[in-house]
């Protein structure tokens, strides 16, 4: 099978903040004609036990992923995880310790929702949450329109939930990227442009970040994804060929979270596969290719 005639290695299910359940993305997929698929959720890596069982020989090849959310005293990063042993310690440590934080910072935004806009939510309705794998602020958002405090999830996120200032632990890419490394897998950067809120990161500092990533052991960027123009995904294709990286594509599906189809992985073509890309797919344990 040549894996880059459609591919989408940024997905996300209902086990983070996703709308689609593991078995419906799997369907997703197929409708799709996506050749091989990822599923990255957020600090979780349930999926990974969950799909491989459920593929069948004529289904979509398939790779173990993940997304941790990070940030250092340098700024925020989401480092992604590929091809991992789902069973291996140091990334069940990480996703422990990251589900933990998770769960913090939702008590954290309830909190300040009460106290800076007097939102409330029945304890029941805030309860169905707190059991969720890694419920985040989707989550928050579609609690505040059910209860009439925002007319769209959008405007939750605009007009209340982004303007909250949190001060909370995160963890370090640093510790990301050695959890997956060890664990078997391949660490990458994710939309590596977009820092955080409107941050956009090119040039000297682009190449200033990469050089401190990769000296933790950073081995890839997305350097196709749903949100970058061809110039974006030119400039990180670039610069994965400068630091001799390896380079993967998603889209960032979220199912009805995000206005964003499977399989969109932005403007650029990677039926031409860059160097970094036919590395990548050459290097990384594929299930079910």
């Amino acid at each position: 099978m040549n894996h880059t005639e459609m591919i989408d290695l940024h997905m996300h299910t209902t086990c983070s903040d996703g709308t689609d359940t593991p078995e419906e993305i799997i369907a997703r997929v197929r409708e799709s004609g996506i050749g091989l698929f990822s599923v990255t959720d957020h600090d979780g890596i349930k999926a990974a036990s969950i799909i491989p069982p459920l593929l069948s020989g004529d289904d979509p090849a398939f790779i173990t992923g993940v997304e941790f959310s990070c940030r250092d005293a340098e700024g925020k990063y989401h480092v992604l995880g590929y091809g991992y042993d789902p069973d291996a310690l140091p990334i069940r440590q990480i996703v422990e310790r990251g589900h933990r934080l998770r769960i913090s910072k939702f008590k954290a935004r309830l909190e300040l929702l009460r106290e800076k806009f007097g939102f409330t939510f029945p304890r029941e309705d805030t309860e169905e949450l707190f059991v969720l794998d890694n419920p985040g602020k989707p989550h928050i958002a579609a609690l505040m329109v059910r209860h009439g405090y925002a007319e769209s999830k959008e405007q939750a996120f605009n007009d209340y939930l982004n303007r909250l200032s949190l001060n909370y632990e995160y963890i370090s890419p640093e510790d990301a990227i050695s959890g997956i490394a060890e664990s078997g897998g391949i660490p990458v950067l994710a939309h590596p442009c977009y820092g955080d809120g409107d941050q956009l990161i090119l040039g000297e500092d682009m190449e200033k970040r990469l050089r401190r990533l990769t000296g933790f052991g950073l081995k890839g960027v997305e350097a196709f994804y749903s949100g970058f123009t061809p110039r974006l995904c030119a400039e990180m294709t670039s610069f994965a060929e400068r630091f001799g990286l390896y380079v993967t594509a998603g889209s960032d599906y979220h199912g009805k979270n995000k206005m964003i189809a499977p399989g969109d992985i932005g403007p650029a073509d990677v039926s031409d596969a860059p160097d970094g890309l036919r590395r990548f797919l050459s290097d990384v344990t594929i299930i079910n290719g």
